[in-house]
């Protein structure tokens, strides 16, 4: 039995964190969202404020400056071939690189950052898309951030606007489209336990059939 990785890409507002937080509860396994850029900040020698400036954007010029004058240094920087690479595409590897180890040492949740991208190669995998009706999405947003249903709808806009193009920018696959992922699921139907029980009879059907190494 390999380590079990399941991937969790999301709409902003259709609670796939909590769905990725309920799914480590149930299976004690860890899971990575924010501790990603942490853990590659460590492993790369590039300062954490790069991940979290860079974290599910495309592309960043101002940040390349300012970094190539004064913190960028380590492997990623001054490794042959490397050297002209701009820096999101630096700290994009980086990331990657930290995902794989991840997933070669333990079982976890990955949250967003193209995982299932970088694990494309892994057997072991579980690919997972969180999506929500409109107005599910809104009223979450609406009570968490205390605002009205204008603003709740802007920044689920441009917060998923901006997760698309990081994925489509550095894949050759299209976010949120239904033939990337092994499931996609609707959690205005489902709600959070409801989307974690699909997801973990999924697991169990597929180590009953012996399709891959989970």
């Amino acid at each position: 039995m390999g380590n079990l990785i399941i991937t969790i890409g999301r709409e902003f507002g259709s609670a796939g964190k909590n769905v990725g937080l309920s799914l480590s509860e149930h299976l004690n396994i860890p899971c990575y969202d924010k501790e990603l850029l942490e853990r590659a900040a460590k492993e790369s020698e590039f300062c954490e404020e790069i991940f979290e400036h860079h974290d599910e954007k495309p592309t960043s010029s101002f940040l390349y400056s300012l970094v190539m004058d004064a913190n960028a240094l380590g492997t990623y920087t001054t490794a042959p071939g490397l050297l002209d690479m701009p820096l999101n595409q630096k700290v994009f590897l980086a990331q990657f690189d930290t995902i794989k180890k991840i997933a070669d040492n333990e079982s976890c949740v990955m949250i967003g950052r193209c995982a299932d991208y970088a694990l494309a190669d892994y057997d072991n995998v579980v690919r997972v898309f969180i999506r929500a009706d409109e107005e599910f999405k809104l009223k979450r947003l609406m009570d968490r951030f205390k605002c009205d249903e204008k603003t709740a709808r802007d920044l689920m806009k441009k917060t998923d606007k901006k997760r698309a193009s990081y994925y489509d920018y550095y894949t050759s696959k299209k976010w949120g489209d239904s033939s990337s992922y092994d499931l996609c699921l609707n959690t205005s139907d489902l709600g959070v336990e409801g989307a974690v029980n699909v997801i973990m009879n999924y697991i169990e059907v597929k180590k009953r059939h012996g399709l891959g190494e989970i």
